[in-house]
């Protein structure tokens, strides 16, 4: 077990109890996440989803963040993010190609990459078109996209639902055009999205 491991296991650990006493929460589907490499899309609200996320892989698996670029900027953060192998993305650049070496590089590791596709947190579903990034991934890596839908209004002192989805596999359509990605891209958002109105 590497050291990015190690250190990702702890904070998960201290963080999850932390979390739970204020704002807990309840797994659903936990089992449909895979073995190896898979991309874990869930919606985005709050600066706590990451952690939610984490809680709902199992601790066995290493997930990897893609994180928007400005948290590095504080040093001391940047460096706890680095050291549990979360990594940068700019998110004003379609091609952040740094971001798309790192991303191939956690699923060739067989580790799990999370991604939230929406860019930036919203307050309600569709308010921003998805980003087609994960698309793209998915396609060159092979890796299934595991869809999670994660409360946007999580309540105190009950448990938050989190869901996991059914994979979606886009490495054997072929060839896509720009068109079909960002199509491609709304149908997982409105699945994440439905997931959630069917609690």
């Amino acid at each position: 077990m590497d050291g990015k491991m190690v250190l990702y296991r702890v904070l998960r650990f201290i963080v999850m109890v932390a979390v739970s006493l204020v704002k807990p929460f309840k797994i659903i589907g936990r089992e449909k996440i895979p073995d190896g490499p898979a991309i874990i899309c869930a919606n985005h609200s709050s600066f706590t989803d990451p952690f939610y996320m984490a809680f709902a892989v199992p601790p066995k698996y290493h997930l990897c963040l893609m994180a928007k670029r400005e948290l590095f900027d504080f040093k001391p953060l940047g460096w706890i993010l680095r050291g549990i192998g979360t990594f940068p993305v700019n998110r004003e650049s379609a091609g952040d190609m740094e971001a798309m070496k790192n991303a191939l590089k956690v699923l060739k590791s067989g580790k799990k990459l999370g991604i939230f596709p929406e860019g930036t947190r919203t307050s309600e579903d569709g308010a921003v078109s998805p980003k087609a990034g994960a698309i793209r991934i998915a396609q060159k890596t092979g890796a299934p996209i595991i869809p999670m839908y994660i409360p946007r209004k999580k309540k105190f002192f009950r448990r938050n639902p989190i869901v996991v989805g059914d994979a979606m596999d886009v490495s054997s359509m072929g060839r896509l055009s720009r068109e079909d990605v960002e199509k491609l891209a709304d149908e997982l958002m409105d699945k994440i999205a439905q997931m959630g109105n069917n609690l």
